[in-house]
């Protein structure tokens, strides 16, 4: 996700002027699309019109639609159309796209026991599209399935895993407890409560529930993997037809209520999701008006790049935006010759990151990186423990010889991986291949679809070592706007899983685990921006990831679609609760 990916004041919130300031655009919106970066500062094209149908297209296919079996953040974005979390982000430009705000919940948590319980209350009146209504006991067992049943659901992260009571007693999921009782650190001692008891304090548990996997799922109705498929909706619109692999349709959910929901409008008639559409032709769509949005939300291809830069019309109907996220290529800690820090650290050197840069499109796609911690997010400070040096464009290889001579591998093979649906990531991973060339290591590329990256082989240790997997292309955003959000599902050895695995260095260091396990139970905020920059740091001494670039994207605005508003929250895509479609 991932978040993207990609979850504050916070206050309760009314229907009225939530998200639309008025189709005669009122403050902090704006009437028309002839502005750059204009959905970064307020709602392009606002209005309340309903009807239509807003259309949306993606290069490959999600993972999954299941809201309990993702981790990318146009699907966090996208689910909630048809999947209320507990909590989850307001409509808004930017930085104030990170106001969480109360979802399926009347509330924000209520924090006992010094922050190790948190209770929450489910509005009442809330129902599934099929009628049936929605009770505490479904957010429980949406927790259950999409964290302890990781055979069949693997894809998503794994905090409820790692944080609640009692997960060392033995819990083998809802698909395996002959038991039927659950786990017993999660109660609802009514239809309308659900407690959630930790094992030790989680100061941004509000923020934690935010994720799609606390989007109520009725245990009757579960398919397992096959949920994906038909999920039951409790947003304002719910699944007509699925042709996996093809398209997705959603129409009205009739069973939805503007009474229970202040944040959704349920605008337009039909949402159309086509499937494995090429880049380049998502782009033509977007700019014709057939397709409204470009649903992983990564900017338009290199081609349509230069069209747009060098069209000051077309220019002007873009949004380039940070999104809190990093491109970058992890070392396998695992794998030799990288369990060797000193070959990390000349890998360090030795990637021509202005070289990567432009690869990627140049800075307008990011700015060059040092850190783990992207420059948008709290407690990012600014440093470089291994600094590149040039001559002209001649990158001095000094220092990387120099630690490549320490590790003692010489000549020697490796393999990185890339999403082949993802050019720019292709042409990223052979730059780095490249650079690596001249310090005597030869790697080769094996690219994947974005669909089945982490599920089989980016971060699996088995095929890891199986392929001698040394590098892995990675971009990372947070799961929430922290850096604990940012830092614990990419560092922590206790996110390390057999498969949907995003610690892709496979770096377990007691140190950096501490630190992030001691940092998120303080109730600090200052302090807790403090220790993520230690761990950033650490992470840097380790050598596991080698930043690239400060992931930006460059998005194409549809002239047909309203409600508009570029959203930190989730990676800089648009937010796509409201999005309509121009009469």
């Amino acid at each position: 996700m991932r978040r993207s990916v990609p979850v504050a004041a916070v206050a309760a919130i009314t229907s009225a002027g939530l998200l639309l300031a008025g189709c005669s655009g009122g403050k902090g919106s704006s009437e028309g699309s002839g502005e750059a970066n204009a959905a970064t500062k307020g709602i392009v094209n606002a209005s309340n019109e309903k009807g239509g149908t807003v259309t949306y297209a993606i290069s490959d296919a999600p993972e999954s639609f299941d809201p309990g079996n993702t981790y990318y953040a146009f699907i966090y974005n996208f689910s909630r159309l048809y999947a209320r979390p507990l909590t989850t982000f307001k409509p808004g430009p930017g930085a104030k796209g990170n106001e969480l705000v109360p979802d399926l919940a009347e509330s924000m948590g209520k924090p006992s026991d010094g922050g190790k319980t948190w209770t929450y209350k489910i509005r009442k009146g809330v129902k599934y599209d099929d009628g049936s209504e929605v009770t505490s006991q479904d957010v429980k067992y949406a927790v259950e399935r999409s964290n302890f049943a990781r055979d069949v659901l693997s894809l998503g992260p794994n905090y409820f895993q790692q944080f609640l009571k009692d997960n060392e007693g033995g819990y083998k999921g809802p698909y395996k407890d002959k038991s039927k009782a659950g786990l017993k650190s999660i109660e609802t001692p009514d239809d309308q409560t659900v407690v959630f008891h930790l094992k030790k304090p989680f100061a941004e548990f509000d923020y934690l529930v935010s994720a799609p996997q606390t989007a109520p799922v009725p245990q009757a109705k579960d398919k397992g993997a096959d949920y994906t498929k038909s999920v039951l909706s409790t947003g304002s619109y719910k699944f007509e037809s699925y042709q996996e692999g093809k398209k997705l349709t959603l129409v009205r959910n009739p069973q939805w209520s503007a009474k229970t929901d202040p944040l959704r409008k349920q605008l337009p008639d039909k949402i159309v999701l086509n499937l494995k559409v090429a880049q380049s032709t998502i782009d033509k769509d977007l700019k014709s008006g057939n397709t409204l949005v470009d649903l992983a939300g990564r900017g338009v291809d290199g081609q349509t790049q230069a069209q747009l830069l060098t069209d000051p019309k077309e220019k002007a109907n873009t949004d380039n935006t940070l999104g809190q996220r990093l491109v970058y290529t992890a070392l396998n800690t695992k794998v030799k010759p990288f369990d060797n820090i000193e070959c990390r650290k000349a890998v360090e050197y030795a990637i021509d990151k202005k070289a990567v840069q432009t690869s990627l499109g140049g800075p307008i796609r990011g700015e060059l990186a040092s850190t783990v911690l992207p420059t948008d997010l709290d407690g990012y400070q600014k440093y470089d423990l291994y600094p590149q040096k040039y001559d002209g464009d001649k990158l001095d290889l000094t220092e990387a010889k120099k630690h490549w001579a320490k590790c003692g591998a010489g000549k020697t093979t490796t393999t990185i991986l890339a999403r082949n649906d993802r050019q720019d990531e292709v042409d990223a991973a052979t730059t780095v291949i490249d650079s690596l060339k001249k310090i005597g290591v030869t790697a080769k590329i094996q690219s994947y679809p974005t669909s089945k990256y982490f599920s089989d082989y980016a971060g699996v240790p088995k095929f890891n070592k199986k392929n001698n997997v040394g590098m892995i292309m990675m971009q990372w955003g947070s799961d929430f706007p922290t850096g604990y959000g940012y830092l614990q599902q990419i560092l922590n050895g206790k996110a390390i899983s057999q498969s949907g695995n995003t610690n892709l260095s496979e770096l377990d260091d007691p140190e950096i685990n501490k630190l992030l396990e001691s940092a998120i139970a303080n109730t600090d905020k200052a302090a807790r921006e403090k220790a993520y920059a230690e761990i950033d740091k650490k992470t840097m001494e380790q050598a596991a990831i080698v930043p690239l670039t400060y992931f930006k994207v460059l998005m194409y605005r549809s002239p047909k679609a309203t409600n508009l508003v570029s959203t930190s929250a989730f990676s800089g895509q648009y937010d796509y609760l409201n999005i309509g479609v121009k009469k």
